[in-house]
């Protein structure tokens, strides 16, 4: 009977290996194991082409596959046959039944307590360490893998052969596995790294913010139309030289009769080129404009950076749904976007999110509400792209400093008006509910 015991406890061993071999394949990071193969672990430099290969990773799986249901099986007829049969004729003395009730009973409990065991110590238990360490897992299992996979070579490729026809047949990927997620699942890992510690708060929102970028719209990013400095073509050279030598930035729109009618930038460096060349000669403001790009201000991010490129073009005119300028937007506000303003010796860097109180914070109207939902762990559903914008829906009604509103438990203060937008808030967040102040005590 002790050597029942210790056969049927090396069983449930072995299909614990299979198992964490399983988990830790399919969820062990391909850049650490090359670290490791690269820093001269051999257990990883045989890993690695496994995992690199989606046909060889493909056939390891199916090697754990395989293990775990012949070990399964294994584990139950031996067990049956040899526990199973020792406890028949103690529970046919015990509980005064016929030798054939006795069996079937000895047969149910052996079946009930080897499922507990084998689902318990073979199933959760490796499972929760393989994915919680993967690397670990994947090198300590790798050994006894290589040996399966050269056992079950015949089954391996018969049960794959199988499965990619069955999988043909209904129209299914048979590329093999492979290592893909979601942008929303790689977020939720970005936010586990943060609170696990491995990342800090600014890494964390810089890692959050690329991942939105391409979802993002022009018109969520662009500098507004009433903020747009430009000049018109017709004005007289040396006025025009004058307001640019003059500005805070290196490049103005030029247009024609209005600010709808964009024809193109003029760059202060052609200005001074011409000026070092020419002098005081008179000059057409158009003979130095250049070409410049438009975008729809629905268009995302990614296809305006694409565009830029392309046309070797620093900024785009941000056009309306009735074709007139809605705004500007620059590889600096794409930059921004990514990074935070920074200022320099012309500009000074927008005011950020400040914390006044426990549950108050001081933001600006215009920063974005992916931002603020960031930094509240809040979202809102509206058209919105600002908080001002937000504030501005809730109220109904051109803003005023002082006005008070709620939206979804949070109180918007406006304290600034600048122009007719809001320009700075004041937020109060909700106070815990009583659930929650019992779990952070």
């Amino acid at each position: 009977m002790v050597l029942a015991a210790m056969v049927v406890t090396a069983l449930i061993l072995v299909n614990a290996i299979y198992v964490g071999a399983e988990f830790a394949a399919v969820s062990v990071r391909h850049s650490r194991v090359r670290q490791l193969a690269s820093a001269g672990n051999r257990l990883a430099a045989w890993l690695l082409p496994v995992l690199q290969s989606p046909a060889e990773l493909d056939r390891y799986i199916a090697a754990c596959q395989v293990g775990i249901t012949l070990s399964s099986m294994v584990l139950g007829a031996y067990a049956q046959a040899t526990i199973g049969v020792w406890l028949a004729p103690h529970l046919s003395r015990f509980g005064e039944v016929d030798a054939g009730t006795a069996g079937s009973l000895a047969s149910v409990a052996v079946l009930l307590v080897l499922t507990v065991a084998q689902v318990v110590f073979a199933e959760l238990v490796p499972k929760s360490l393989a994915l919680q360490y993967p690397t670990q897992s994947a090198l300590a299992t790798l050994l006894p893998m290589a040996a399966s996979r050269w056992l079950y070579r015949p089954f391996i490729s018969a049960l794959n052969g199988t499965a990619m026809v069955l999988l043909r047949m209904v129209g299914a990927d048979t590329h093999g596995h492979r290592h893909i997620h979601s942008p929303g699942e790689i977020s939720l890992l970005i936010a586990e790294s943060r609170d696990g510690g491995v990342l800090e708060a600014d890494e964390h929102q810089r890692l959050q913010r690329a991942l939105r970028l391409n979802f993002r719209q022009v018109r969520q990013l662009m500098v507004p139309r009433l903020r747009v400095r430009a000049l018109d073509v017709a004005m007289p050279a040396a006025e025009a030289i004058e307001q640019a030598a003059h500005s805070q930035f290196s490049r103005l729109p030029v247009y024609r009769g209005t600010i709808d009618n964009v024809i193109g930038v003029l760059r202060t460096k052609d200005i001074a080129a011409w000026v070092a060349r020419q002098g005081d000669r008179p000059v057409a403001l158009e003979s130095l404009v250049r070409p410049l790009p438009s975008v729809h201000a629905s268009v995302q991010i990614d296809r305006v950076l694409k565009l830029m490129r392309e046309r070797r073009a620093h900024m785009a005119i941000v056009v309306d749904e009735f074709g007139g300028t809605a705004g500007l937007v620059t590889l600096e506000d794409v930059l921004s976007e990514l990074l935070g303003v920074v200022g320099d010796e012309f500009t000074a860097g927008d005011a950020g999110a400040e914390q006044v109180g426990t549950r108050q914070w001081r933001v600006p109207g215009a920063m974005p509400l992916d931002d603020l939902t960031l930094l509240l762990g809040k979202s809102w559903d509206t058209e919105a792209a600002t908080v001002g914008g937000l504030v501005v829906e809730s109220l109904g009604q051109l803003p005023t400093a002082g006005e008070r509103t709620e939206i979804d438990g949070f109180t918007f203060v406006i304290e600034q008006v600048a122009g007719r937008a809001v320009g700075m808030v004041l937020i109060t967040t909700p106070e815990p509910s009583s659930e929650q102040g019992e779990a952070n005590a």
